[in-house]
């Protein structure tokens, strides 16, 4: 099998990511064998590649192997798996990268749970941007808990991660106030965005014009931090992608997303498919590369400003049945 990933003593920039060759793994109890044909690339895969994750990675055996979504065609089925999954299925998963064990591999063993087929009339490279971005955004939420009718900001809300949080947040009845630049605004309205504020360092205040006592809930996918807390009412709550940076007020609960959480909820993954096909979740694909060209995807994850996210494609896409 095929990997793309990085040695410890080597750790760096996009050119750190490597082709590596491995043994053939097989599926075991309660998990799927996925013949990988696209893998996101996401700004989580970063910390892999830099060595961030370092300490994480004690005790695997490198080369370490970023990648948290696949989609791909099932080959093997273990035993007791509790699914209806079958060899031949057009599926999608969550990877929670583990040493050599991540998402850019042509072949990834996965726990059952973490796998669901992929929505109708998608792609497989469209379906590879969903499981672990659809996941988090909705973990996002189900920690805010804002009612139906409140009303909740989305900072970062033209990209991947930020325009799933909006139309999920739309899907739930809840009123979003978008935080994205002015380029980015129709993208963001089309997403169902009731308000878009630009960007700036006084977005905060931008907002209360809009709800002068503050909103109920706030997901920062662009990790502003403290710079966005003084949006949020009293009481209210901030859902944080990334460890929160400062101190709270006002009784205002910080909330860590950690999408882990969600790595077996395959009940709510299937959600996401089927949201897919009733047109509330909108899948996008900015570019993709061949794994031999890794590095060049990285190069354009680290420039920023990709709507869509970017996809190693190990095998071309497939006709359909």
């Amino acid at each position: 099998m095929r990997v793309v990933g990085v040695m410890p003593d080597a750790y760096g920039g996009p050119e750190a990511l490597r082709l590596f060759e491995l043994p053939d793994r097989h599926a075991g109890p309660g998990k799927v064998r996925i013949a990988v044909h696209a893998a996101a690339v996401n700004p989580t895969d970063a910390v892999v590649r830099t060595g961030l994750g370092h300490e994480r990675q004690q005790g695997y055996e490198p080369p370490y192997v970023p990648g948290m979504d696949v989609a791909g065609i099932v080959d093997e089925v273990g035993p007791d798996t509790g699914t209806d999954l079958g060899v031949g299925d057009r599926v999608m998963a969550i990877v929670m990268p583990k040493g050599n064990h991540g998402g850019y591999s042509d072949s990834i063993v996965t726990p059952a749970r973490s796998v669901v087929r992929i929505p109708s009339g998608a792609t497989l490279r469209a379906a590879a941007t969903l499981p672990m971005n659809g996941l988090t955004a909705r973990l996002a939420l189900d920690l805010l808990s804002v009612p139906p009718g409140g009303t909740i900001a989305v900072t970062g809300a033209a990209g991947t991660l930020g325009g799933y949080v909006v139309q999920l947040a739309k899907a739930d009845d809840l009123r979003v106030i978008a935080v994205a630049s002015e380029r980015d605004e129709r993208v963001v309205r089309s997403f169902g965005a009731d308000a878009v504020v630009r960007r700036g360092d006084d977005l905060a205040a931008r907002v209360r014009e809009i709800m002068p006592a503050g909103v109920d809930g706030l997901v920062d996918t662009a990790v502003l931090g403290a710079l966005i807390l003084p949006a949020v009412r009293d009481r209210g709550g901030l859902a944080a992608v990334r460890p929160f940076a400062g101190t709270t007020e006002r009784d205002i609960a910080i909330h860590q997303v950690w999408v882990r959480e969600y790595r077996r909820e395959r009940e709510k993954l299937d959600r996401l498919r089927q949201q897919v096909e009733d047109g509330v979740l909108t899948l996008r694909v900015a570019d993709t590369f061949p794994p031999e060209r890794a590095s060049e995807a990285h190069i354009r994850l680290d420039r920023g400003g990709t709507r869509g996210r970017l996809v190693i494609e190990f095998r071309a896409e497939p006709d359909r049945p």
